[in-house]
């Protein structure tokens, strides 16, 4: 850890729906669920203000849906309940570990979730809250990717963070090609031009034009949070200071 503490006061997390289930082929693992909410505890001891945005492909994605022949707005909705059972199951893990946590959702679901509102979030990260972000952008045709990069310039986030289960951006997929290279730095535009696999183009180009970065690394390895949140070479930096 940086001696002088945290660099980011505060972050915006994206995670997808696949990082809650484990080895299994569909849902949450509970055990799984339970180590990554353990892993974000320790931000909370570091006081770093935490949003979080979560996808939900373990249960259903819209572009999966439009393949077997749906509607694509019908889809996209049904994608953006499948993040809501996630966002939910999150902050109830996290409060096991002792960490506070509130759900909102991009629309109302009366009884259940309040919508998004930057006021109120920002009011709750400031108390200590980990605010869990739910339902994507609220709009079909659009991906959590973007939502995530949406919320952390609503949030005022430092950077956002793009949990995957590799270290970072490479030339081509390092598990189908032993001799794709890693990137250490990239700009927003080498991303862009390269078609790299980082974030959908949408999601990048809005981080480019508002100078948001973006650091890709791996959620799996245990630590890596903390080393990423204090300022350690973790990962793929994309826009910022290389």
């Amino acid at each position: 850890m940086a001696e002088d503490g945290p660099r980011y006061r505060r972050i915006l997390l994206k995670l997808s729906g696949e990082a809650l289930m484990g080895s299994a082929a569909y849902g949450i693992d509970p055990a799984v669920l339970s180590s990554l909410a353990k892993e974000l505890s320790q931000l909370k001891k570091l006081k770093v203000q935490v949003g979080i945005v979560i996808g939900g492909g373990n249960i259903f994605r819209g572009i999966a849906g439009v393949a077997q022949g749906f509607d694509r707005v019908r889809a996209d909705q049904m994608g953006m309940l499948a993040t809501i059972i996630n966002a939910l199951a999150l902050a109830e893990s996290l409060s096991a570990h002792a960490v506070p946590a509130k759900v909102f959702s991009a629309f109302e679901i009366k009884g259940v979730l309040e919508p998004f509102s930057k006021e109120r979030a920002i009011a709750l990260l400031e108390e200590g809250y980990f605010v869990v972000l739910a339902a994507g952008t609220g709009n079909p045709f659009f991906t959590t990717d973007t939502a995530a990069t949406l919320r952390a310039l609503e949030l005022e986030a430092e950077i956002l963070f793009k949990a995957t289960k590799v270290d970072g951006v490479y030339t081509a997929d390092p598990e189908k090609d032993p001799s794709a290279q890693k990137f250490d730095y990239l700009s927003y535009d080498e991303v862009l031009s390269r078609n790299l696999k980082v974030m959908d183009l949408t999601a990048i180009s809005l981080a480019r034009d508002h100078e948001l970065p973006i650091l890709v690394f791996n959620m799996q390895k245990i630590g890596n949070i903390v080393k990423a949140v204090c300022g350690e070479k973790v990962g793929t930096l994309v826009g910022g200071a290389p």
